[in-house]
């Protein structure tokens, strides 16, 4: 039997699931189960060979990347310091000479 978390606002123990929402009876308060999880766990980032990445990390481009509406390319090898990691599709903030700022996936950069 799975624990459920008790009511935010009432306390009631007797909780239930509802597709993606938790409800208490006694009360009728509704809220996201999502919600609950999102404080516990904490995204980690990982690059392409699976080393765990942080804010601040040096990291290599591991193939040749073509941004939408530049005419350039970034090339493989090109090194990018001073990462942020961010929540999104993109997970990579940074400045790239040459390029500017620029938003990277983890899967195509190796940590230095």
């Amino acid at each position: 039997m799975s624990t459920l978390p008790p009511c935010p606002q009432c306390a009631s123990q007797f909780t239930y699931e509802d597709g993606a929402s938790l409800v208490c009876p006694e009360c009728a308060h509704e809220w996201s189960a999502s919600a609950e999880a999102a404080p516990d766990a904490a995204r980690v980032y990982r690059d392409a060979a699976g080393n765990v990445l942080q804010d601040g990390d040096t990291v290599t481009v591991i193939k040749d990347l073509k941004p939408k509406g530049s005419g350039g390319v970034i090339k493989q090898g090109t090194k990018v310091k001073n990462i942020r990691l961010v929540d999104g599709d993109h997970d990579i903030d940074c400045k790239i000479d040459g390029f500017g700022a620029m938003s990277l996936k983890s899967e195509f950069v190796r940590k230095v």
